[in-house]
């Protein structure tokens, strides 16, 4: 594996996605919105709806499977969907195989590493403390900080922060809005197999390669190819 300065393809700042790319959380977010659903007595919906549209902030994603909602019962979904997520769902998710040891390498090879995530800063603080990834990340972005992806603020935010450029970075994630929001802040991306998205709909984004797991980035960085 090559250190940041004789990385072939330039990059420095590699950025993570955390549910479906690192964090195997997708299930429990569902389960999350269905229990807060029906305490509220809302309609159920297609599960696969909520399944794409996770990445997406909580009011985005609330505001895409409900498109005619109004504000007052987005932020009643809001709060409910937060309650049962701390009180029953939070630590329900796992990491995917090989994470710890991926980052602990990553780091040790000389690149920065950052976290840019649809989760809240409570939930992705909760969870950094939960894995003991903290360690890793020199940054993170939340939707608390910058708005929900695509829109590029997260990585600009952390471009500022960290000292890199759009070309010395990679996005990493599972799901068209990561990399839509590469697109945006002009960086390039990888999408991983991991989460709710297939490879041809994670194709069409352009990432520059389609990985079977995020761990699978290793050998991708190792290699020769462009």
């Amino acid at each position: 594996m090559p250190n940041s300065l004789s990385d072939p393809r330039g990059l420095r700042l590699l950025v993570f996605d955390w549910d479906g790319t690192l964090m195997d959380s997708i299930g429990p977010i569902v389960a999350c919105t269905r229990a807060a659903l029906l305490e509220l007595g809302v309609a159920q919906v297609d599960e696969s709806l909520i399944r794409g549209a996770v990445g997406l902030g909580l009011r985005e994603t609330i505001e895409l499977v409900f498109p005619d909602v109004r504000e007052e019962q987005i932020e009643e979904i809001r709060e409910t969907y937060r309650r049962h997520w701390v009180t029953t769902f939070r630590d329900e998710p796992i990491l995917y195989h090989g994470v710890p040891e991926m980052l602990a390498e990553l780091s040790e090879c000389g690149y920065l590493l950052a976290v840019a995530t649809g989760k809240s800063r409570r939930g992705l603080d909760h969870a950094l403390e939960q894995t003991g990834l903290g360690r890793f990340f020199l940054s993170t972005r939340t939707v608390d900080e910058a708005p929900s992806k695509p829109h590029p603020g997260m990585l600009l935010g952390l471009f500022d922060e960290l000292g890199a450029s759009a070309r010395e970075t990679l996005m990493i994630g599972d799901t068209t809005w990561d990399l839509e929001m590469a697109q945006n802040a002009g960086a390039r991306s990888v999408a991983v197999l991991s989460g709710t998205q297939p490879r041809e709909v994670l194709e069409r984004a352009g990432p520059a390669a389609c990985l079977g797991s995020v761990t699978e980035i290793r050998g991708w960085l190792a290699s020769d190819s462009l």
